[in-house]
């Protein structure tokens, strides 16, 4: 399937093409088709297949564009580039935190953005967008790089003053002091080649350096409810769609061992694939785009569905998850 346009309702995108991969754990090509899915978040055109790995159990989207043109799906105004810009309160340092916030976030664990209790020291961010966490690592005393396939959203990380590779992770170079921390949120679902990325990852780290990750929760309830409609399902963007198994599984074979699993206590998900259906079934309404942005623009509302989040998340059930895991050694991979 190499090489060919894609094609949706007889309108060939121009510079799109697809590739078939088979399952990146080495498994047989025996796949079975899970499910048929449209781009839903920035509503560009083509049809994509979601098939699961026989073997492995692993979902990914296949075929797929390939990483020379699947940058037509990463528009500039793509959600997670305008969400991490950091305001000019913030470069400017005329935001503070009052001690009812600090209270507020400690009360209300959600379990997003979670890091160990380690020691600042060099740390790099995967997918650091538009560089919103790398500036806040920054100001608690970290030493921060990143690294965003995006060059308009690199460039914004940029001129806050840190080094950021724009490209994908399997191209970028080897750092010159390893680091302590490298963390990603909701981004190993985009890449290519997850298992070379978390190996190269691997090596950039000390001894007993840590990865923390989040993705999205495919073995959760919401992906067998709403499937085609399920808002992080987000095809062909997320080329892999992980449960707490499958994940755990390329970690390991990647050189890493999982320490901590920790489901967030949000609803996000939930509320904009409702949107979505809403959409699907009725028509654009005020009411169905409103779900449809919840997760970018909830506010306030996530601390009044807490209660019900966190009650889901002891069943591993909100659909999106985040992860802490090490360098494993030798012996352990």
């Amino acid at each position: 399937m190499h090489g060919y346009k894609m094609v949706d309702d007889d309108l060939i995108v121009s510079g799109v093409q697809l590739e078939d991969k088979q399952c990146p754990n080495g498994c047989e090509d025996d796949d079975k088709l899970v499910l048929n899915a449209k781009d839903i978040i920035c509503n560009l055109p083509g049809e994509f297949s979601v098939v699961s790995c026989q073997s492995c159990g692993l979902l990914r989207t296949n075929p797929r564009p390939t990483p020379e043109t699947i940058g037509f799906y990463y528009p500039d105004d793509y959600g997670p580039y305008q969400g991490t810009k950091v305001s000019q309160k913030e470069l400017a340092g005329l935001k503070r935190v009052s001690w009812l916030r600090k209270f507020i976030r400690k009360l209300f664990k959600f379990n997003t953005n979670c890091l160990p209790k380690v020691n600042p020291g060099r740390m790099l961010e995967i997918g650091c967008a538009s560089g919103a966490f790398m500036h806040k690592m920054a100001n608690e005393g970290w030493d921060v790089e990143g690294i965003e396939f995006s060059e308009a959203a690199a460039e914004s990380a940029r001129q806050l003053g840190y080094n950021v590779f724009a490209g994908a992770v399997e191209c970028a170079p080897e750092p010159l002091v390893k680091y302590d921390l490298i963390v990603g949120w909701m981004v190993i679902e985009h890449l290519h080649d997850p298992i070379k990325a978390l190996k190269k990852m691997r090596s950039w780290v000390k001894p007993g350096g840590q990865l923390v990750i989040s993705v999205p929760n495919a073995g959760s309830i919401e992906f067998r409810v709403f499937k085609r409609n399920w808002y992080a399902l987000q095809v062909p963007n997320h080329l892999y769609h992980f449960d707490t198994e499958t994940l755990t599984e390329v970690l390991r074979k990647s050189g890493w061992r999982t320490q901590k699993i920790y489901h967030q206590r949000v609803l996000g998900n939930l509320v904009a694939s409702l949107g979505y259906v809403c959409n699907e079934k009725f028509g654009e309404s005020f009411f169905s785009n409103w779900l449809m942005r919840f997760p970018l623009a909830s506010g306030r509302l996530v601390y009044l569905m807490y209660p019900l989040a966190f009650i889901m998340s002891l069943f591993g059930q909100t659909g999106r998850m985040t992860i802490w895991a090490v360098g494993a050694d030798l012996d352990e991979k």
